[in-house]
């Protein structure tokens, strides 16, 4: 008997989060963005609900969860939902559960029964049903870049179908593919050429594309996000909510509130929220040597294979760089790092570090929130007692990474 779903839950899967930091730091795995949407979003686009997060203590009260008494559908958030996964779990019924392989991938019970999930195994009384298919799953954090390209592709009919897009009325822009090319209320072009022939181009609410940009599709411009003049970006790009983007750009995503807004190169890489790239930030993202690329894993505490050759920068919210920084092949940057200097730093930049190739010392807490407090405010936003909590715990947690810090 079909039942309709009326509550979905998203679960950090310890695992996943362990692989997707730095960025689950400061979030829970399913507020992550890749493609147009986060995670949480794509889900909620597939079924018309509300979804919430089971996530870390210290980061529920930012991400509250909330159960019902009678029936919740519980989803892994490292899930990337499709058309056969969204019917696999909109089937489920009570005490049923998904899995792949050992891993749980989604289950549906009452509060009493939910409340006892330890966020892997199964809770007693609840049957697990293999899932047929191949679950596309977020499983590192350079899966974020990746599967980039494929995600805005899925996302864009979630986001555009029976709806119609603005025109662009400027006569000096120039646009290929106008029918994969998909324009929201308020956004702005200015002469620019857009190319949507190999891959969907979306310009979200308020966006700007500023003169004599170059935008190749698939790409996601999010609300209130800018593209700089004579930026030139290429295929597999998400630009977040309120993200400022220039100089030349592949397949990188900024998950909001970031500025990479000078030339300079960004490329196969992730920047999360806050970020900051001074002028003539340059990101490699190929070794000489053309090996593959080898990036810092807060799993196994030390370096893990990618399986691609392709990886340049992945940062963590509230980390910034100054002007002329390079950054080598598969370089991961924790939360609230402050790097400048000529040379490559190291490949693996701790959270609160301060400094660059001759060496780091620690950004205190109170230099760190006294920059936050003003660069949130410059965008609306208010650094409040919620945000020094989640900082303070983050700060903690990775001192052990930092081992100049006594």
């Amino acid at each position: 008997k079909f039942i309709p779903m009326t509550n979905i839950i998203l679960f950090d899967e310890p695992q996943a989060r362990q692989n997707l930091l730095p960025f689950t730091f400061t979030r829970p795995v399913a507020s992550l963005r890749c493609g147009i949407l986060t995670i949480k979003e794509k889900w909620e686009k597939r079924f018309s609900l509300e979804a919430s997060y089971l996530t870390q203590d210290y980061l529920q009260k930012k991400f509250p969860l909330r159960f019902q008494d009678e029936d919740n559908v519980l989803v892994n958030g490292s899930v990337l939902p499709d058309d056969e996964m969204a019917a696999a779990v909109q089937k489920l019924q009570e005490n049923q559960a998904l899995v792949k392989s050992g891993l749980v991938l989604a289950f549906r019970a009452s509060r009493k029964v939910a409340q006892n999930f330890d966020l892997s195994s199964l809770p007693e009384g609840v049957e697990p049903q293999e899932y047929a298919g191949e679950p596309n799953l977020l499983l590192n954090s350079w899966d974020i870049y990746r599967k980039n390209g494929e995600q805005i592709r899925l996302d864009f009919p979630l986001v555009t179908n029976g709806r119609q897009s603005e025109s662009i009325d400027d006569k000096y822009t120039r646009v290929y593919g106008e029918e994969n090319i998909f324009i929201e209320e308020g956004a702005n072009i200015k002469a620019a050429t857009l190319n949507a022939e190999n891959g969907p181009i979306y310009i979200g609410k308020g966006a700007q594309i500023e003169e004599g940009a170059m935008v190749q599709g698939p790409l996601a411009l999010c609300e209130g996000a800018k593209i700089h003049m004579g930026a030139k970006i290429r295929p597999d790009s998400t630009f977040g909510p309120f993200c400022k983007a220039g100089g030349e750009i592949s397949n990188a995503v900024m998950q909001a509130y970031s500025n990479k807004g000078h030339d300079g190169f960004l490329g196969n890489s992730v920047l999360g929220e806050w970020c900051n790239l001074g002028a003539d930030t340059n990101t490699s993202n190929l070794k000489n040597n053309y090996a593959e690329a080898r990036v810092w894993n807060y799993a196994k505490e030390g370096f893990a294979r990618t399986g691609t050759q392709f990886c340049g920068l992945l940062m963590g919210d509230h980390s910034k760089a100054g002007i002329n920084t390079m950054f080598n092949t598969g370089t991961v940057v924790g939360v609230g790092a402050i790097i400048y200097g000529s040379d490559f730093p190291r490949n693996f930049i701790p959270s609160f570090s301060w400094g660059g190739h001759a060496g780091f010392i620690t950004h205190r807490m109170n230099k760190f929130s006294e920059t936050a407090r003003l660069v949130v405010a410059r965008r609306g936003k208010v650094w409040d007692d919620m945000e020094e909590q989640i900082i303070d715990r983050v700060f903690r947690d990775t001192q052990k990474f930092r081992v100049w810090e006594k």
